[in-house]
């Protein structure tokens, strides 16, 4: 595991996965699964939030639809998902702490900013509009938009492509092991964020990490630290 104030050392974009990383939403989505599988007579299983990690809102609708044998297809199935949580999204989810810290710094220099996640995009919209946060981002996608969700690197390598960034210029967050995986597949950094819905999975969340924070509050920021008057000073030494 790296030093923490490594973090943003030489970084060109800053990619964040949304739900559970970006904003404090896994609890939403817990609930909502019970309460529409219990529409269907269906009882929640403990493992489901494992066996659906990192699959695209595509892919969920479907397993759904499988596993529990619902009289509905797909498209219905994300239809009533939406309309269910658009509404949390605007009025109950929040951003992680330190999250607004880390995109003021990232936007004053320049570093570019994605969003990379399973969700689908209304939803996506309704919650970062919903907590002012949207102007930060050059560049949203979901996984409904490339070929195979998380842990695949589709989405990272695409969101990538589309900042213009290299993918080893690339820093991520991802609080989940599916998640961990696609961007180190991608070639690119991954910092982990801890989150309660996945504390069953904290030491494999930090084993396949290059770092690991309680909340972006951790991370050092240079200004703060006085790396970059340091800097500034040496190159103006320098003649930089």
């Amino acid at each position: 595991m790296m030093r923490k104030n490594e973090i943003l050392r030489n970084r060109k974009a800053i990619i964040f996965d949304l739900d559970g990383t970006l904003v404090d939403s896994m609890w939403m989505w817990k609930a909502i699964d019970i309460e529409f599988l219990g529409e269907y007579g269906r009882a929640c299983p403990e493992d489901l939030q494992k066996q659906i990690e990192g699959m695209s809102f595509s892919e969920t609708a479907e397993y759904f639809k499988a596993r529990f044998d619902l009289p509905l297809d797909t498209g219905q199935i994300k239809e009533i998902w939406t309309r269910m949580s658009i509404d949390k999204y605007r009025t109950q989810v929040r951003l992680k702490s330190g999250a607004v810290r880390l995109l003021r710094y990232a936007g004053a220099r320049g570093i570019a900013c994605g969003i990379a996640t399973s969700n689908g995009r209304q939803m996506v919209d309704a919650v970062l509009e919903a907590t002012g946060v949207l102007p930060y981002f050059q560049v949203v996608t979901t996984a409904c938009e490339v070929k195979e969700g998380k842990p695949s690197p589709d989405i990272y390598l695409e969101v990538a492509s589309r900042l213009g960034v290299a993918p080893e210029d690339c820093l991520v967050f991802e609080d989940v092991p599916a998640g961990i995986l696609a961007g180190k597949r991608a070639g690119m950094t991954v910092c982990g964020v801890a989150d309660d819905s996945a504390a069953h999975m904290r030491e494999e969340v930090i084993g396949l990490s290059d770092y690991f924070i309680e909340s972006f509050e951790d991370i050092p920021l240079p200004e703060e630290t006085g790396e970059e008057t340091a800097e500034k000073s040496l190159k103006e030494r320098k003649g930089i």
